[in-house]
């Protein structure tokens, strides 16, 4: 491996720890909602309003998050929304009033997604060459999985070596605060070194040969052409159709255990074995996108996801854990192989440099839809055919959806090629 390749695959692996960690404070509920809502003194419905609004602010940051990652130098925004997003980390582990708590999460939800979305994907664009995507992309995912796993393992040993065998409160909020400071530093230190060794954009395109003077800044009137794009709209409907498809991870241990009867601990178990495909999916898929087409990766994970949805619906639930859990397996590799491999279409419609964050924030907003959409249409499915009923429902449409998706592939693929 030559100089210049050590250099790019270090800065990848930066951005790759950058995007691992900085969204595990954000969503610290996931391993301590309980323990949050006590230390805190606050109440379910307050912590769910509040991650509410970080989830619209999310969605709505995306496109003008692109605006800003072509206007502003990304590699700087990223160290910005680090610094910021574990600054914010540590007001948090001073255990501040609701109020603060409140103003803290607008500010995550700002240096998260409207000052670091696009610039990440959009330095992860530029690092990779256009034969590269899919590794590179399928790297971005599956080693921010690998990344978050890491971490929630020394957040797990700090906490449970702080509480021990105590259950007072005293000790949780010290081993919370303890939790909250090593997400925090980590941060800090992450900005740190994606000031110092992270290329600024224009930098990467100049060693690439692909920087023109004359068009290299961004410009309203190329926005107008990027809307005029119909790649940038069917490549967003088709992140659309394919996280519909991922979302269900989400909802695999609940049907696990009221629709299949597993016990909890059974269940907890397979999510573990479910949250370390995340790598494998994305490393993998990432590969053979680039060795057999980004399309094709695409659609044949689109359509296996699909199939193993509708077939864990429609499967006797008696079957049991023996025939449960490998087709659970199979689906957590496909599903990641998805998110893995969808951003790398971006190489194929090859968008100019200066106004590929736009067209990423625009994509994003399109594409990440479905996190605003799907709890509302899940209410309507639970309240429609009951707890298990709608789990079954839930997952059939999904796979419908992911079946949609792939069409909306094939024609992707037939666009992309008539303009070759």
């Amino acid at each position: 491996m030559s100089q210049s390749q050590i250099k790019k695959y270090f800065q990848l692996f930066l951005v790759v720890l950058a995007a691992g960690s900085i969204y595990p404070l954000i969503f610290l509920k996931q391993g301590y909602q309980e323990t949050m809502l006590q230390v805190f003194n606050m109440t379910l419905p307050q912590l769910n309003t509040m991650y509410s609004v970080i989830g619209l602010v999310f969605v709505f940051g995306y496109a003008p998050s692109g605006y800003l990652s072509d206007v502003f130098s990304a590699k700087k925004l990223l160290a910005v929304s680090l610094f910021f997003t574990g600054v914010g980390g540590l007001w948090f582990a001073q255990i501040p009033s609701y109020d603060n708590v409140v103003i803290i999460f607008g500010l995550w939800g700002i240096f998260s997604v409207f000052t670091f979305w696009s610039a990440h994907m959009k330095i992860v664009r530029l690092l990779g060459n256009d034969n590269e995507q899919g590794k590179f992309f399928g790297i971005l995912d599956g080693g921010r999985g690998l990344v978050e796993a890491l971490l929630a393992s020394v957040a797990l040993f700090i906490f449970s070596t702080i509480v021990g065998n105590q259950v007072d409160l005293g000790s949780k909020r010290e081993a919370l605060i303890a939790v909250i400071y090593m997400y925090s530093i980590t941060l800090l230190v992450v900005s740190a070194l994606i000031m110092l060794f992270v290329q600024d954009d224009k930098k990467i395109l100049k060693e690439k040969g692909a920087v023109d003077n004359k068009s290299d800044k961004f410009q309203w009137s190329y926005v107008i052409l990027l809307f005029k794009n119909k790649n940038v709209y069917l490549h967003g409907a088709i992140i659309f159709m394919g996280y519909i498809v991922f979302w269900t991870v989400y909802y695999i241990g609940g049907f696990l255990e009221s629709n299949v009867g597993l016990d909890s601990v059974t269940v907890a178990s397979i999510m573990v074995v479910v949250l370390w495909m995340r790598p494998i999916g994305g490393f993998i898929g990432g590969l053979l996108a680039d060795k057999f087409g980004r399309t094709k990766v695409q659609m044949v994970a689109l359509v296996i996801a699909s199939t193993c949805l509708i077939t864990a619906a429609v499967l006797p639930v008696g079957l049991g854990k023996a025939v449960f859990f490998p087709l659970v397996v199979v689906l957590a590799i496909f599903f990641y192989t998805i998110r893995g491999t969808y951003w790398s279409l971006l190489g194929d419609y090859k968008l100019e440099a200066f106004i590929l964050g736009t067209a990423i924030g625009v994509v994003s907003f399109i594409g990440y839809l479905p996190d605003v959409l799907i709890p509302i249409f899940n209410t309507f499915l639970w309240n429609t055919f009951g707890a298990q009923g709608g789990y079954n429902a839930y997952f059939i449409a999904s796979g419908l959806f992911g079946f949609v998706g792939f069409l909306l592939v094939i024609v992707f693929a037939k666009m992309i090629k008539k303009k070759a």
